[in-house]
């Protein structure tokens, strides 16, 4: 065979050289130890839990060596793309604190070592196909799928290794001549990588290092794969070991699906003679259902799309945060140590990556949000608040699917900023401040008693105070109400209106001898705050009271009576 005319054949309109790439995209100048990351997404609209998990991973290793993070959006396979998915990545990471220093960006390809799209890139992979032919190790096959599927179903009756090798690879010994007849008669076809002899048979094995997983040994590559598919376009395979050559990626953080897949990248590098990227396989996101831990599914679980932390009101920070506990087995140490120091000062590394299943627990990140939200000015609060609103809480009919329509909450809180500010503020400050905000949605629900439009009650009043003990008590209230007492003065008055009506000054005193008493004056006090809120429980009722103001503290009352 003569490969040098093969090549010819095959890639006329291909006239750069290897060497002329090599040139275009020299190695960077970087700090020494800095790595070079990226994030390849398949634009197929849907951005979820696992690309933000990989895409910090990666946003770490870059910026906390010095390194460059890039996006490239990996879109040779066509009838998988979506239009707007390349924007919904883009903005969908922005939104959680994850920047790329070049790529494929909003306002176009940023960076010298483009284009950041795989489909713009053919005549690059073609040159290096190109050369793989002229070396002996790259062949055309013109197989039908129907021939393919015939053969895998004679593999699988003869119980033999499923796949295009050896003695099941028909193409591999065609002759130039036979070549130049099925091109001549426009057969198309693909070009697949040749795996050296006796490859399948040799039982040869591989070492190599994993950043997340340590030592791994793995059957070296016998099949002869797919490299450029028939209309040119590369496969990922043959377009990902193009790319992080020519882009000058160190490290490829990329999920534990591709492990089997590592003989054939590890396969084309060598034949490339290219360096390798140090490679990180993540491990799946799993979930406890009931007793057993399972894999987080698009289909049962809203929680796997990064949609679904927005249209929630999930602060960016405190998903950072959670994601950085389950990432590093160090991290909640580390924050204990330095609660108040920037997350970015954490030394992330890959070895304290969990190697068997990562857990993720929503109640956990609720958990890490109020610790976060706690921690956060009001004023931060209420402005995140606000774009939440304009952009799910508009008054207008939801466009997302999965989003709960409350209200015009946007121009509620546009119109009522003070009173925001003062409400996000309630029981925030001292030694133990109270941690009742987790996300917007949530926010909103917990403070919704405030504004009649949506003041819902939502629990009855105490069982152990009779229909006529809560009339008197609201009325009494009434009475002796003043939106100006001191806090002092105000639970004084309660307290001497519980003893007018036969319940304990103190709920020591009804421990002591509850024989004697009707109940204690928190009973009394929970009568007030149902009546005011709907809720037995809440932050400080007096501090409430003065928020509301003394029309609404009255009007509310009044309704009850």
């Amino acid at each position: 065979m003569n490969h040098e005319q093969l090549a010819e054949l095959l890639f006329p309109h291909i006239n750069k050289s290897r060497e002329d790439y090599e040139a275009q995209f020299p190695p960077r100048k970087l700090p020494e130890g800095a790595r070079v990351t990226r994030l390849g997404p398949s634009p197929t609209g849907f951005i979820h839990l696992g690309n933000l998990y990989g895409a910090f991973v990666d946003e770490r290793l870059a910026h906390q060596s010095g390194g460059v993070f890039f996006l490239r959006i990996e879109d040779t396979d066509e009838k998988r793309e979506v239009e707007g998915a390349v924007e919904a990545v883009i903005t969908s990471l922005d939104y959680f604190g994850v920047h790329f220093d070049e790529g494929a960006l909003l306002e176009g390809e940023k960076g010298a070592y483009g284009p950041y799209f795989q489909r713009q890139r053919a005549e690059i992979y073609q040159c290096f196909a190109k050369w793989l032919v002229r070396q002996g190790m790259a062949y055309p096959c013109f197989c039908s799928e129907a021939e393919i599927q015939s053969m895998r179903e004679r593999q699988e009756a003869e119980k033999a290794n499923p796949g295009y090798y050896g003695a099941w690879a028909p193409c591999r010994g065609l002759t130039l001549e036979q070549i130049e007849e099925k091109l001549a008669a426009g057969l198309p076809f693909v070009l697949r990588f040749r795996a050296p002899e006796g490859a399948a048979e040799s039982g040869e094995s591989f070492e190599i290092e994993d950043a997340i997983r340590g030592r791994l040994s793995m059957p070296v590559n016998f099949q002869d794969t797919v490299l450029l598919k028939q209309n040119g376009i590369p496969t990922y395979h043959f377009a990902h070991v193009v790319d992080d050559h020519l882009m000058r990626t160190t490290h490829v953080v990329r999920g534990e699906e591709w492990l089997s897949s590592l003989p054939i990248h590890v396969a084309l590098f060598e034949a490339l003679g290219w360096e390798k990227p140090v490679y990180c396989h993540t491990t799946v996101l799993m979930k406890m259902d009931g007793e057993n831990k399972r894999k987080l599914s698009k289909r049962k679980d809203p929680e796997l799309g990064l949609s679904y932390y927005r249209r929630q009101g999930y602060h960016p920070a405190a998903v950072r945060e959670y994601l950085l506990t389950i990432l590093n087995s160090n991290y909640e140490e580390w924050r204990l140590a330095n609660p108040d120091a920037p997350a970015e000062d954490f030394p992330f590394t890959t070895e304290k990556m969990s190697a068997s299943g990562t857990l993720f627990d929503l109640d956990k990140l609720n958990d890490v949000c109020k610790d976060t939200l706690v921690k956060m000015p009001s004023a931060e609060i209420y402005d995140f608040l606000l774009a939440w609103a304009k952009d799910y809480q508009n008054g207008q009919p939801p466009e997302e699917e999965g989003v709960r329509c409350i209200g015009d909450l946007y121009s509620l809180f546009s119109e009522n900023k003070e009173k925001m500010l003062r409400i996000l503020d309630m029981d925030r400050t001292g030694p133990k401040p109270r941690k009742d905000l987790v996300y917007c949605e949530q926010i909103f629900d917990y403070i919704s008693y405030f504004f009649d439009d949506y003041y819902r009650p939502e629990e009855s009043f105490p069982e152990n105070v009779p229909a006529e003990d809560r009339q008197k008590i609201l009325a009494g209230y009434l009475e002796t109400y003043c939106q100006t007492d001191e806090q002092s003065v105000w639970f004084d008055k309660i307290r001497a209106l519980a003893v007018s009506l036969g319940y304990a000054a103190k709920p020591k005193e009804y421990q002591k001898a509850p024989e004697q008493y009707k109940g204690h004056v928190g009973d009394v006090s929970t009568v007030i705050r149902v009546a005011l809120m709907g809720r037995r429980s809440s932050p400080n009722l007096w501090e409430i009271q003065q928020i509301m103001g003394e029309a609404q503290v009255r009007g509310r009352i009044s309704a009850c009576l």
